[in-house]
């Protein structure tokens, strides 16, 4: 180990967006937490995409900069754990996990499970969902989940791709609403595409939640704040990341480190549903 007392976690996001999506600031603030009370702290770097993000661990390994990387955001035919190895970082990831590497991962399978019974307990039999981009891993696990479930439950879904920005949530909200057969109920992959959404189905002259129901992924201040206030899939995201921070802290340490599981996501009703 170099014993620099830092860990490595790169963002590969558009800045916009990390400035307006509260996901990764209470996540951070979680490993920040956890990592201070071991005298440790997070390295953070932003940048454009994985070709970027490598180049970063490549100049980390060749400093010795960091202990370990966290990675998040795990795609189809990811490079960049490859590229860990041959390094020689340590790497702990989370999210959905990776061969060799401990996992701090998330239940995305009951959480759509959830999700989709609290809108067919109400009655809803077309409903549709704005995902992330489909080249992450996770974002595919919640389409299969909710299709499956879907499927059992007698349900109609559709889903469509955004990129989790809020141009991508007004969008595609009035592109679902303005089909034929629109759906009752939108389930959205974050916050800022669901509060864009909701602004949109307003425009459109539709009252939530009489003529649509909508649900937004991870609570945030946002869901909060939103008139009428989002219905949201909460997961505690400070833990999230609290638990990520205490597995890099036994992996640097040598230590066992056995794979972690947050808390399913529950729904939070509010007025939207």
């Amino acid at each position: 180990m170099t014993g620099t007392s830092a860990v490595g976690l790169v963002l590969a996001r558009p800045p916009r967006l990390l400035g307006a999506e509260p996901f990764f600031m209470e996540f951070i603030a979680g490993i920040e937490e956890r990592l201070a009370e071991r005298g440790r702290s997070v390295l953070l770097h932003v940048v454009a995409d994985h070709a970027a993000e490598i180049a970063a661990y490549r100049r980390w390994a060749g400093h010795r900069l960091v202990d370990a990387v966290i990675l998040v955001n795990r795609t189809v035919d990811d490079a960049r754990p490859a590229v860990l190895r041959e390094l020689g970082l340590p790497v702990v990831v989370a999210g959905e996990p990776v061969e060799g590497a401990p996992a701090v991962r998330r239940d995305d399978v009951g959480s759509v499970r959830a999700a989709l019974t609290h809108l067919a307990g109400l009655g809803h039999r077309r409903i549709a969902r704005v995902s992330g981009p489909s080249t992450l891993v996770h974002t595919r696990v919640r389409t299969a989940a909710l299709l499956e479930a879907a499927g059992a439950a007698g349900v109609e879904a559709v889903v469509v791709e955004g990129d989790y920005s809020e141009e991508s949530g007004a969008k595609l909200t009035a592109q679902l609403l303005g089909r034929a057969e629109a759906p009752s109920a939108i389930v959205y992959d974050n916050d800022l595409m669901a509060v864009a959404g909701l602004h949109a189905a307003k425009e459109l002259g539709r009252r939530v939640p009489r003529d649509l129901s909508l649900i937004a992924w991870d609570d945030s201040s946002l869901c909060r704040l939103a008139s009428p206030a989002l219905t949201t899939m909460s997961l505690d995201v400070h833990l999230f990341g609290e638990l990520v921070a205490e597995s890099v802290v036994r992996l640097v340490e040598g230590e066992p480190v056995a794979e972690r599981w947050c808390p399913t996501e529950t729904v939070v009703p509010r007025e939207t549903t």
